[in-house]
């Protein structure tokens, strides 16, 4: 299985959710499913989130395009970063 891991540091979180919620069906055509949301304990305005992937192209293509850089603004995102991972049980 495939997941995206993402982590944004957030101007405000109440914002941020808002935007972010807007687009679960955005989410759901790339192939991008939501398992987990955390804030961090010290600065809750530090976000992680976790998708399962279920078509790694269409994800792909979803987080390169200049659509979610903007929404990604618009959200209030001051910097933030994306991995897609793998499971390493087995290796």
């Amino acid at each position: 299985m495939i997941v995206m891991l993402c982590r944004n540091r957030v101007a405000d979180f109440s914002r941020w959710k808002s935007v972010f919620d807007s687009h679960a069906s955005a989410h759901r055509a790339a192939g991008l499913h939501l398992r987990n949301i955390w804030r961090g304990v010290e600065d809750p305005n530090q976000v992680f989130f976790l998708f399962e992937v279920t078509d790694s192209e269409k994800a792909r293509a979803f987080v390169s395009n200049p659509a979610a850089a903007e929404a990604g603004k618009t959200s209030g995102v001051l910097d933030g970063e994306y991995h897609f991972l793998e499971s390493g049980a087995g290796y």
